[in-house]
């Protein structure tokens, strides 16, 4: 046994040196002291790359930028990864306690291991100093956990369903309200070899979206929530109900070939080249089809949204959305430059909030004043839709504890795929929030 524990931690450490630097390659003229005037590095990794978020990453690099301007001793370093990439990379560095002096992280369950393992430094102090007031109610508290504050948000998302308007007037297509338009909107596009939906469920994420949506407008909101919680089933009849739908649509045809198979952003570039009708995604994704200059004008002007429509006699409302706060920044436990960082972290949320809007078309964590700011009018529809939501569930995976989360999230690859029954679904889950891991 102690053999077995030695090579796995053996593989671990290879792992960390293989996927990247570790804090050790990275700490060439670094100083806990930064009131000697000696350079001080912070390492921060973060997950908006050039590529597939060009709008957060421009962004990023112009915060980074003013920093050093001002504090002529700092330097940051940056690790970019895309968004699975960078989950992984949290794992491995997490198990050496290696972590980015500033990093990126998830709300809730998924913010919940790292503090437990005492892995990232409590931030209340920031929230009473510039930035106090600064935040939309409820946005802070989902990265708070036994009464602290462990990453200070970023964005706030809703999923809408994007659709492409030419695609729709060219079927003679209206955006639906009721599930059985959304259906009829599918089967007109599918017998027309159009593909209705552009989905990448090898990251699994994207899946769970559209089974979320549909346990909130069958079974209704409460019902999701006390299933996510353990407090109900996931074999309450609406829940099962709502899987089983799911599986409908894929023997409609609904999504893209090879879904199961295809990356995110393999199918999001097939959406954005016009080669499916519909997407369903957060806001995130709002910079290109607004302020990306490098995506071309007449498919931007071409992209529209609606809401998840209602479902027959379901128990849910269309404003009940799904989204909640994005990614927030952490400061490492352990940073040797953990005061700096906070620092770092205090003035990047501000100019985040101030930037966004206009740079990148994302909607902020922190209150703006838009009224006197230009913008696009999807970006403006999709704000009102925020301040009118009746509901906004979080995202399960983020929810759920990290075992749990990721059965839900291989359970929801293999529904898609058809190799379980919903009621085998319900199962899972039911077993995997029970053991409360």
């Amino acid at each position: 046994m102690k053999n077995r524990a030695l090579l796995a931690l053996i593989v671990v450490l290879a792992l960390a040196a293989i996927s990247g630097c570790g804090r050790g390659s990275h700490d060439n003229n670094r100083t806990p002291d930064a009131i000697s005037g000696e350079k001080v590095t912070i390492n921060m990794m973060h997950l908006f790359p050039e590529a597939g978020a060009l709008g957060q990453h421009q962004i990023v690099n112009k915060i980074i930028d003013e920093y050093q301007a001002d504090h002529p001793n700092i330097i940051i370093k940056q690790e970019v990864l895309e968004n699975e990439r960078y989950k992984a990379r949290m794992k491995v560095l997490s198990a050496v306690n290696d972590l980015p002096d500033v990093g990126m992280t998830w709300a809730a369950g998924y913010l919940q291991p790292f503090v437990e393992g005492g892995l990232f430094t409590p931030l209340d102090e920031l929230l009473q100093s510039e930035l106090q007031g600064s935040f939309v109610a409820g946005t802070t508290e989902a990265y708070a956990i036994d009464g602290k504050t462990y990453a200070l948000p970023l964005e706030f998302n809703i999923a809408p369903v994007y659709y492409n308007k030419k695609i729709f007037a060219q079927y003679g297509l209206q955006i639906p309200t009721t599930y059985d338009e959304f259906l009829q909107v599918v089967k007109t596009l599918a017998e027309r070899s159009v593909v209705p939906i552009a989905l990448g469920n090898k990251d699994r994420w994207t899946g769970s979206l559209w089974y979320m949506y549909l346990a909130d407008r069958v079974a209704g909101t409460e019902t999701l929530a006390n299933a996510i919680k353990g407090t109900a089933s996931f074999s309450n009849s609406g829940l099962v109900e709502a899987a089983k739908r799911v599986q409908d649509l894929v023997d409609m045809n609904a999504f893209n070939k090879g879904f199961n198979g295809l990356s995110n952003d393999e199918v999001k570039a097939e959406f954005m080249n016009g080669e499916a009708a519909m997407y369903l995604m957060g806001t995130w994704e709002l910079p290109n089809y607004t302020t990306n200059q490098d995506i071309p004008q007449p498919f931007r002007d071409s992209i529209g949204f609606f809401k998840f429509p209602v479902v027959g006699e379901g128990k849910s409302d269309i404003d009940s959305w799904v989204g909640g706060p994005g990614v927030g920044l952490f400061v490492a436990e352990n940073s040797p430059v953990k005061a700096e960082a906070k620092k770092f972290v205090e003035y990047f949320v501000k100019r985040w909030g101030e930037e966004s809007v206009t740079g990148a078309g994302v909607i902020p964590a922190t209150k703006v004043d838009t009224s006197k700011i230009q913008l696009p009018q999807l970006y403006i529809d999709l704000l009102n839709e925020v301040n009118k939501a009746t509901n906004i569930t979080l995202f399960t995976d983020v929810q759920m504890a990290s075992g749990a989360a990721e059965v839900h999230l291989n359970q929801i690859q293999a529904l898609f795929g058809k190799e379980i029954t919903p009621a085998e679904f319900a199962k899972a889950h039911d077993a995997a929030i029970k053991t409360g891991k």
